[in-house]
């Protein structure tokens, strides 16, 4: 918990608040050590969120990445003596095109990582809003169930497509569900699709984000559930931290909530992103040499300078 590898910032998202150093300089204040810096990646129009609709056209978004990606790099260096920053992006798939967008975006800027995320199902975002969620839902035929199924599978074409490092709030598509709290055991072939996508990212050696950012929203566990965890867990599936911040007031949020579903799910290590001269044990990035993942024990959060 003293890291997170998943974060926005007002200056660059439309949805956010505060400036991108503003939120450096806020995780430097909390004591954390560890921090990755990862805002959404340009889109096309059809793709644009409500906010940019009328600011943004599709060369400014690409302008706006591109004036973060130096930004960032600009903090990364600055701050090198107090935090270890990390510069990367969050994908959007959204459809089999994403795939040629994101490549291109990996091409272009030599980042550190980024984060794999599915926030629209069928064209439509599934967690900006509930009336959004809604017309995704109509499209799968008004129910919960096959919107989720069409969700997991959706996420398994970006999984196969991108491996990402990163595998952003696996089970996002419960926040503007019915019930975001339901057992997805409840529905045997969603749970049997989340089976196999938890397998495919065990296999080629992803981490699943321990994303604290549901815990503000109004669930009770944050992205994944508990079970969900239990099963990537028995895949010898590894963990890492993000509060999915897009603002100060949410950096480390909910942290301490985060160690009880941990505890719960008897994770007992958590890895994090270091550069490849890190002195000590650690292991590859899928897709990404020039950086590696190390580990913290979980009994070794509670003395970490975070919680002082």
């Amino acid at each position: 918990m003293p890291f997170s590898h998943h974060s926005h910032s007002g200056e660059f998202c439309g949805h956010a608040v505060n400036t991108l150093e503003e939120v450096v300089v806020h995780a430097i204040k909390l004591g954390m050590t560890t921090f990755c810096m990862t805002e959404h990646m340009p889109r096309s129009r059809q793709d644009f969120y409500p906010e940019e609709e009328s600011k943004h056209d599709e060369a400014s978004l690409a302008k706006l990445f591109d004036s973060y990606y130096t930004e960032a790099r600009r903090l990364q260096k600055a701050y090198a003596n107090q935090i270890q920053l990390f510069v990367g992006f969050e994908s959007e798939w959204i459809r089999d095109s994403s795939v040629d967008q994101i490549r291109d975006l990996r091409a272009k800027y030599d980042v550190d990582l980024f984060v794999g995320s599915v926030h629209h199902v069928h064209g439509i975002p599934i967690d900006y809003d509930t009336p959004h969620y809604h017309k995704a839902r109509e499209v799968a035929g008004w129910k919960d169930e096959q919107l989720f199924a069409d969700y997991f599978d959706l996420q398994f074409q970006m999984l196969q497509q991108l491996k990402p490092p990163v595998v952003g709030h696996f089970d996002l598509i419960r926040l503007k569900s019915d019930d975001p709290e339901c057992s997805f055991k409840t529905w045997p072939v969603v749970w049997t699709k989340i089976e196999r996508n938890l397998k495919f990212i065990a296999g080629y050696g992803g981490v699943v984000e321990l994303n604290s950012s549901a815990l503000r929203k109004g669930m009770s566990e944050p992205y994944p559930q508990v079970e969900i965890c239990q099963t990537f867990l028995e895949m010898d599936g590894r963990f890492t931290f993000s509060d999915d911040s897009h603002g100060i007031d949410q950096v480390g949020a909910n942290y301490e909530r985060v160690l009880d579903a941990i505890q719960k799910a008897r994770i007992e290590s958590v890895v994090y992103l270091v550069p490849q001269d890190f002195v000590g044990a650690s292991e590859a990035v899928s897709g990404f040499s020039h950086v590696r993942w190390a580990s913290f024990g979980v009994n070794e959060l509670n003395d970490h300078k975070f919680f002082a």
